[in-house]
């Protein structure tokens, strides 16, 4: 049964995108001329860029999201709700526009990703110029640089883990949010990973992607609890509760969601070196 919260007890939206190519956009500006088919221009362009950097993954310039998961935080770290937007019909603009829309009604509130200084948010700044989007809040290009919502540092706006563990690019993270989940005992990823989402798209099998979205949001979130221990805003005891917590959460919703309880079943316990 749901729960409803008043949007101003949503103090932080967790949230990851899952993204495919535009086959239109490739096939227009990668082969003009050639009149080639969505799947052929992504098959194909897919194959160059295996073939020079040993990656198949198109830059999200060419990309549109399909999933976008949100996992609704409290001013207190509790995990209220989790949602995927427009999930029905994955429908690209619908998905950007529910986004943007969300994040203003709720208040504003601070973004937690994982990359999504480096992805996510391009990607959705992007759909936006694309699809006409008015988003003033996040632009704020009346404020002062270091105040703009997008500006890098401004990790009140939004807080990216990967650059918190990174220290803004300063070294590297091997190992990504998979590791990052499997150092405190989260299943990081299970039987779907990134480079897979397009490939699942062209299988229409869609619900397995919003599956394996929920799953990155829900590692993100406990990462993210982890990180307010270390940053001295939770006592470790507190973050304990807290999982607890959320472990029941999902455990009610489990039955009605296959990802949910894959999710559940792959749990793991974070081992305490001081006992």
């Amino acid at each position: 049964m749901a729960t409803t919260y008043a949007k101003r007890d949503t103090a932080y939206f967790v949230f990851d995108i899952e993204s495919v190519a535009d086959g239109d956009l490739v096939s227009r500006l990668r082969y003009p001329g050639e009149s080639l088919a969505p799947q052929e221009a992504i098959a194909r362009y897919r194959a160059e860029l295996l073939a020079d950097s040993g990656k198949d993954f198109i830059p999200y310039t060419y990309q549109l999201p399909v999933s976008l998961v949100i996992a609704k935080v409290g001013i207190d770290y509790r995990l209220t709700d989790l949602v995927a937007l427009d999930e029905a019909q994955s429908r690209p603009a619908e998905i950007v526009r529910l986004f943007w829309e969300g994040w203003h009604k709720y208040g504003r509130p601070r973004l937690v990703s994982f990359n999504g200084r480096g992805f996510d948010m391009p990607l959705l700044e992007l759909c936006a110029f694309r699809y006409g989007l008015a988003i003033p809040d996040w632009f704020a290009e009346e404020k002062r640089s270091f105040d703009q919502p997008r500006n890098r540092y401004n990790i009140q706006a939004h807080f990216d883990l990967h650059e918190w563990f990174t220290n803004s690019g300063a070294s590297r993270f091997a190992g990504g949010l998979s590791l990052a989940a499997n150092l405190i005992g989260k299943p990081g990823k299970l039987d779907v990973a990134g480079h897979m989402v397009q490939d699942l798209w062209d299988a229409g099998r869609a619900p397995e992607i919003h599956s394996y979205c929920r799953g990155d949001v829900l590692d993100t979130y406990f990462i993210f609890l982890r990180s307010r221990v270390v940053a001295g805003e939770l006592e470790l005891a507190e973050e304990h509760k807290l999982i607890e917590g959320a472990r029941e959460w999902i455990a009610t919703r489990a039955p009605e969601s296959p990802g949910l309880a894959r999710y559940l079943a792959a749990w793991g316990e974070w081992k305490n070196p001081w006992g």
